[in-house]
């Protein structure tokens, strides 16, 4: 059950109003998990750190809220996922990527294989020479053209 209220102010900023009817400003939404389990375990915390609320599963709030919610999320976290690669200009590091995303086309800067990191099961993530993430959920699933091209740099 759900003991608090969520409402944006005057400045578009997340206000949580406690059981008790405290008001906390300036409230930020932070996933427990965002890669592996994006829509479950989801805290709420105060501008000093402090979690004020937990929330099992996105699911669990109101369409109104969850979307205030996601919104301040999607503002946060920028995870673009590669959904295709296009080309890269060398096999040498550093080296330029081309890349279809879930967010579009763009190119990228590969400075070495350590930017590429294994997480759990298959999924990988791609740090370009900005401190970029992007996403791969499944290399197994790209097709063949972009399974070869990463191949080249694992």
């Amino acid at each position: 059950m759900i003991d608090w209220q969520l409402e944006r102010n005057a400045f578009g900023r997340l206000v949580l109003t406690d059981a008790a009817g405290e008001r906390h400003e300036n409230v930020v939404p932070v996933r427990a998990f965002p890669i592996a389990a994006p829509d479950e375990g989801l805290s709420l915390v105060s501008q000093d750190g402090h979690e004020l609320a937990w929330l099992d599963r996105l699911a669990d709030l109101s369409p109104a809220v969850r979307e205030m919610v996601e919104t301040e999320l999607g503002s946060r976290e920028f995870v673009p996922e590669i959904r295709r690669l296009i080309s890269v200009s060398t096999f040498a590091t550093p080296s330029t990527w081309t890349v279809e995303t879930d967010r579009g086309e763009t190119q990228f800067i590969l400075r070495g294989e350590e930017d590429i990191r294994r997480l759990a099961g298959s999924t990988m993530l791609i740090a370009d020479s900005h401190g970029i993430q992007f996403l791969i959920r499944d290399p197994q699933a790209l097709d063949r053209h972009s399974r070869k091209l990463l191949d080249r740099f694992l």
